[in-house]
């Protein structure tokens, strides 16, 4: 996307404030939906309204007409399903509603779903967009149950990316793993030899971009990561390389992450505050891997991912230093 108005959800998070930036960059009239007493965007405009008001939302799409509509806006934490439900199916239900009203003729819904939709792979062999979906815990069932959605809508054009694991500069999640190399430890809880799919952030920017303008990616869903898998262990000796300290392995018993789980979860009983560390999490780190196929991207629009980890990684902990996280 070059040109036009973009409107964005969720444009203060990690993805969405990259997006958003990428947009400005060349050009393209931003807008943000922010909700209330939320602070306004740094850079780009933004509107302030309530996901679960759907003539408010459509009062804004009445007004700004975007040509694209990017839904990023989502949550990783919450107590129930119920929470995740509110903040990751109710929103995109709405959106949709808002544009059919009171603008139609929008030229692409965008829905930035997760790999977490279709639960965790085998091993020895990625999924890709035509295996089943089977999510194992609340936040990958809420993230289906959007795309559910977004596949049921008719007569709006549309288009899903399901991102592997994003890290880069401003994540709050992989930068505990840049803290403890940082601190001289690397640590594994029973994970050193399990896989994963990833993608630096600038690139996941990229795929969701290319997706929503080519003509061929109307109507379909894909996944965006780096084609090569990797381990836990060789993604953590990047992180300790580019932080360039030597760290001392430690690998703790897996045991361990369900201690903390059960930790957080009476933690957040005692002040209501859901934590990233809960049963939930600890179900979805005990799977052997998460990975996933990006073949279907590459063949309909092109994608392929430019920064591998040992360059990713040097830029995350570069920005992290220079921001003075640690």
């Amino acid at each position: 996307m070059q040109e036009g108005k973009a409107l964005i959800t969720g444009a203060s998070g990690f993805i969405g404030s990259r997006l958003r930036d990428t947009l400005l960059g060349r050009g393209v009239d931003v807008v943000a939906i922010r909700r209330k007493g939320s602070p306004p965007a740094k850079t780009g405009r933004s509107v302030t309204a309530d996901y679960a008001d759907v003539e408010g939302l459509a009062e804004v799409m009445a007004e700004e007409k975007p040509d694209v509509v990017f839904h990023v806006a989502g949550a990783t934490k919450g107590r129930t399903y119920a929470d995740f439900r509110r903040a990751n199916v109710m929103p995109t239900e709405n959106l949709l509603e808002a544009l059919r009203r009171a603008h139609p003729g929008v030229k692409r819904f965008v829905h930035v779903s997760s790999l977490t939709s279709y639960g965790p792979s085998d091993p020895a062999r990625p999924i890709d967009e035509a295996a089943p979906r089977r999510p194992i815990e609340f936040y990958g069932q809420s993230k289906l149950e959007a795309e559910q959605a977004v596949e049921r809508e008719g007569a709006l054009p549309w288009t899903i990316v399901r991102p592997a694991g994003v890290y880069g500069p401003g994540d709050a999640d992989y930068f505990e793993l840049f803290r403890s190399a940082w601190r001289r430890v690397n640590v594994f809880f029973g994970n050193e030899k399990r896989w994963m799919s990833a993608i630096y952030v600038d690139d996941c920017v990229r795929g969701i971009l290319e997706a929503a303008t080519h003509e061929k990616t109307a109507g379909e869903g894909y996944f965006l990561a780096d084609p090569e898998p990797i381990t836990w262990g060789a993604f953590q000796e990047h992180v300790v390389r580019a932080v360039g300290k030597r760290a001392l392995k430690l690998n703790l018993p897996e045991a361990l992450v369900t201690v903390a789980a059960h930790a957080g979860e009476a933690a957040t009983r005692l002040d209501g505050k859901p934590r990233l560390f809960n049963k939930q999490k600890a179900k979805m780190g005990a799977q052997e891997a998460w990975t996933c196929c990006v073949d279907k991207a590459r063949g309909d629009f092109g994608f392929e991912t430019e920064v591998k980890p040992a360059e990713g990684t040097r830029r995350t902990h570069e920005w992290y230093r220079r921001e003075g996280w640690y």
